[in-house]
């Protein structure tokens, strides 16, 4: 697949670029879920292959209508490739993993606000539901299959099964009239143009109608796990606040609208750790433990009784 979704970056790349200056084409990802290969400023992404086209295609079409808040694609349609649906994109200048004091976190809760209050596309424009409670789902089901009697899968199983059913996609999300990413964090985050454009959201396979606060979740879960400092949890949410962000209240307690979704993505990454520590026949490391013990705590207390940060 590399070798052929590179060829159609660098056609691609020729197309648009006004002089492209050859060179090497780089894999930036090669998973199960995406491959993506960057040619100059160009980069092309073959989407998992149980991808929707019909569902990626009125995605696609979204980002090209909010200019400013998503980077848009560089064709409206995805293209079949060998089984596999592909987008194209301009290069973006990435959040650099290695200075995390200098982690964006105003601009990407700016945007994600931005992104809650667009008006939500109707008639064929319509978007699905967002993924990311399908997300989570899948995460479990991996667990299941790849750590079935690891100890530490029990604490994140029950945890799971404390969520209400709309956390677990086994039932409609409540309310859906809000755009919500739908797996918002720092590496869906880029400057365009590289290197000190503007920042933009990136990744629109989840996009879609849902519950805001599911975008709020992650930084959310990882504070409450202690592992994100509480000055960078307050200058996000504080930003997002200011940003107008409809997902929790303008001031006051944030965690009774967060709560749910935030214990949703501590066990799905929860989940994605000790099922990748088992598979590959290792420990946990102190993130992933501290991740697995969040769930054992969260198990204790039902969702709706808990109002602030594990402790």
């Amino acid at each position: 697949m590399l070798p052929v979704l590179a060829g159609q970056a660098r056609t691609v790349a020729h197309r648009y670029a006004d002089g492209c200056p050859c060179g090497a084409s780089v894999t930036l990802a090669d998973r199960a879920d995406a491959t993506v290969v960057r040619h100059a400023g160009t980069v092309a992404k073959a989407h998992a292959p149980d991808t929707d086209p019909a569902a990626l295609t009125v995605r696609l079409r979204a980002a090209v209508h909010l200019p400013g808040v998503l980077l848009p694609p560089l064709r409206p349609a995805p293209v079949a490739l060998h089984g596999r649906l592909v987008t194209f994109w301009p290069y973006g200048a990435p959040v650099d993993p290695d200075t995390p004091d200098a982690a964006p976190w105003e601009a990407v809760a700016t945007l994600v606000a931005r992104l809650h209050r667009a008006p939500v596309p109707a008639g064929p424009a319509a978007l699905p539901p967002m993924r990311g409670p399908a997300k989570a789902a899948r995460a479990v089901t991996r667990l299941r299959a790849q750590a079935p009697g690891h100890r530490a899968a029990h604490p994140v199983l029950r945890a799971w099964a404390t969520l209400p059913v709309w956390a677990r996609a086994e039932g409609p999300m409540p309310g859906s009239a809000t755009l919500c990413h739908g797996d918002l964090h720092l590496g869906q985050l880029v400057r365009h143009p590289a290197p000190e454009g503007p920042w933009l959201l990136i990744d629109v396979d989840d996009l879609g109608t849902g519950v805001p606060a599911w975008d709020l979740a992650r930084p959310a879960a990882w504070f409450a796990c202690g592992l994100l400092p509480p000055e960078e949890w307050t200058r996000f949410l504080t930003a997002y606040r200011v940003a107008g962000g409809p997902a929790v209240p303008a001031q006051g307690d944030p965690w009774p609208a967060l709560d749910v979704p935030a214990r949703a993505l501590t066990v799905q990454t929860a989940a994605l750790a000790v099922a990748k520590a088992n598979v590959a026949g290792r420990p946990l490391d102190e993130v992933e433990q501290a991740l697995v013990d969040a769930c054992d705590r969260m198990s204790l207390l039902p969702p709706q009784l808990t109002h602030g940060p594990a402790k």
